[in-house]
């Protein structure tokens, strides 16, 4: 059965996409710590990060770095936060979380709940931030 994730890859479900190349791609997390907290996925489906081959790695983490460098221009924050935890979906997938105190990044916080509206408008500004970074 495939990943949730792997619904998003496929357009099978929605999700609030704000970059993709031919190995990765990046989404807000509907779930978030705080505003703009991104999720970045490989396509191909892997359990546990370092079961990547390597070149789905090393394409991952670049790919990861480029999103941040675009959601830090949008979001507000003191830097992005980076955190691989990978228990609660059976995909690989990297938390970009912007970061303005140490608690940003704290996961047993309570999460925001945005409406449909903001994560459309933060999606559309990451993205057009994605596509400057080139």
């Amino acid at each position: 059965m495939s990943s949730i994730f792997t619904k998003i890859i496929n357009r099978e479900i929605p999700g609030y996409i704000v970059a993709e190349d031919d190995r990765n791609i990046a989404f807000l997390d509907i779930m978030p710590l705080v505003k703009g907290h991104l999720l970045v996925v490989p396509k191909v489906e892997v359990d546990y990060i370092f079961d990547l081959e390597e070149q789905d790695y090393a394409a991952l983490m670049r790919f990861a770095k480029k999103v941040a460098i675009a959601q830090e221009k949008v979001i507000p924050c003191t830097r992005i936060g980076v955190a691989v935890i990978g228990l609660e979906v059976p995909h690989v997938h990297i938390h970009l979380v912007p970061l303005r105190t140490m608690g940003d990044i704290n996961f047993s916080r309570p999460k925001l709940k945005l409406d449909a509206e903001e994560m459309k408008g933060l999606a559309t500004k990451i993205k057009a931030s994605f596509d400057q970074v080139g």
